[in-house]
């Protein structure tokens, strides 16, 4: 899964900050928010083509028009890519333990405890999906 491009991101940034699915104009409006140059109604209507086409971005019919909303959020982006970058390693220990120990002391307490709740929350040999066998 690769990173986003400029354009990308500023149309992805929108999406994930909006409460609703966005027109194009609507998105044009605010992608163009602050800019010193501003984008062509075409160029984030591609942009936001492009991400569909990608699987990043929804379209549904409002009226006449496309409305465009992200296919899942910030979090759940982010970790796909974090998840995609391991998978592409042989040993994701040493990447793990590096990443460990780069995050801030707050950043780690939040990985402790989410790992911590993992643990505890985990199903128990007999509440998991496969069968009980026995051992005869």
């Amino acid at each position: 899964m690769a990173e986003f491009g400029p354009l990308e991101q500023a149309v992805m940034e929108c999406l994930w900050a909006a409460s609703r699915p966005l027109l194009i104009r609507d998105l044009l409006e605010q992608v163009n928010r602050g800019r010193e140059r501003p984008l062509a109604y075409t160029t984030v209507q591609t942009v936001a083509d492009r991400l569909a086409r990608k699987g990043l971005v929804m379209r549904s019919r409002a009226g006449m028009a496309i409305a465009y909303a992200p296919a899942r959020s910030r979090e759940e982006h982010v970790v796909a890519v974090m998840l995609d970058a391991l998978s592409d390693l042989p040993d994701r220990g040493p990447v793990l333990a590096r990443f460990a120990e780069s995050v801030d002391s707050e950043d780690a307490q939040r990985l402790l405890d989410a790992l911590a709740d993992r643990s505890t929350n985990a199903p128990t040999r007999s509440e998991g999906p496969w069968p009980e066998t026995s051992q005869d």
